[in-house]
């Protein structure tokens, strides 16, 4: 009992913080102005059509730090880095936007999404619908929705206000009862992410065991533990369709490559097919 005490503070630690700085925000925006800003964007970018192709996509991510690895690079021009992450083949960019855990910023997402011309996923602990025009205002065209942080009703509304202002949700799970709770929102994008709120160490056999939970013609998106192209290879013969690859990227000296030899991997013969035969 005592785990799940210590794990509950994390995350409430993390969503009150959010919250904090939300709450700033909120009182300098009003929402007419960030639905007026959100109206004003470029149609929003459906990645579904490529995510469901044969092979492996991949999400490459802008990520400065994170709560269980702290400092992971400086990155200056995060609009430089995600179009080097394009040229390698990327299908789109995830951006972290949390400031007091993953030193990202909404000013990192208007910049990437100035920068490239692929879907672009804003990533951070996002309750409520104000953050999800946030999102769109600042060029979004996906979301991220944690299921872990979100009551039931409200995971089935943002997921739907999400849809309607024109964001593909990305719905993450850890584990098998969390999957239920997506696909009762019908979700249609479910990241299964091996990275444990609990103790925030990864399993990499999460995916193996939740994967199969999730019905055929659901896109599947592996999240955390991926350090190279044989990764990708393995999560494509569990059934993923998408990876979510941010540590390993920022960490190395050159990312357009890195993004490039997780694509090669990803779009190897015996992977495609896969949703024809499914």
């Amino acid at each position: 009992m005592q785990e799940g005490e210590a794990t509950m503070t994390v995350l409430d630690d993390i969503i009150a913080g959010v919250a904090e700085d939300l709450a700033v925000r909120m009182a300098k925006v009003p929402l007419d102005e960030l639905k007026e800003r959100a109206r004003k964007q470029a149609p929003a970018l459906d990645p579904m059509p490529q995510f469901r192709s044969d092979g492996v996509s991949v999400i490459a991510e802008v990520k400065r730090s994170s709560p269980s690895k702290g400092a992971l690079a400086n990155i200056k021009n995060p609009a430089a880095l995600a179009a080097d992450y394009q040229a390698g083949g990327a299908t789109a960019i995830s951006v972290l936007t949390e400031e007091r855990r993953f030193s990202g910023s909404l000013e990192d997402l208007r910049a990437v999404r100035a920068e490239v011309d692929i879907p672009v996923l804003r990533k951070d602990f996002l309750t409520t619908s104000y953050e999800l025009w946030e999102a769109r205002a600042h060029g979004a065209d996906m979301a991220l929705l944690i299921v872990a942080g979100l009551e039931q009703a409200a995971l089935e509304s943002l997921v739907e206000r999400a849809r309607s202002i024109g964001l593909t949700p990305l719905v993450e799970v850890h584990d098998e009862a969390e999957i239920e709770r997506a696909l009762a929102a019908e979700a249609d994008l479910i990241g299964i992410n091996a990275r444990n709120l609990k103790t925030l160490e990864v399993d990499n056999g999460t995916f193996e065991r939740l994967a199969p939970l999730i019905p055929d013609g659901i896109v599947k998106v592996a999240e955390s533990g991926i350090t190279g192209p044989r990764d990708v290879i393995d999560y494509a013969r569990l059934g993923a369709n998408v990876v979510l690859v941010g540590e390993t990227l920022v960490r190395g000296d050159n990312p357009r490559e890195s993004v490039a030899d997780l694509v090669a991997a990803g779009s190897h013969p015996a992977l495609h097919h896969r949703w024809q035969s499914s």
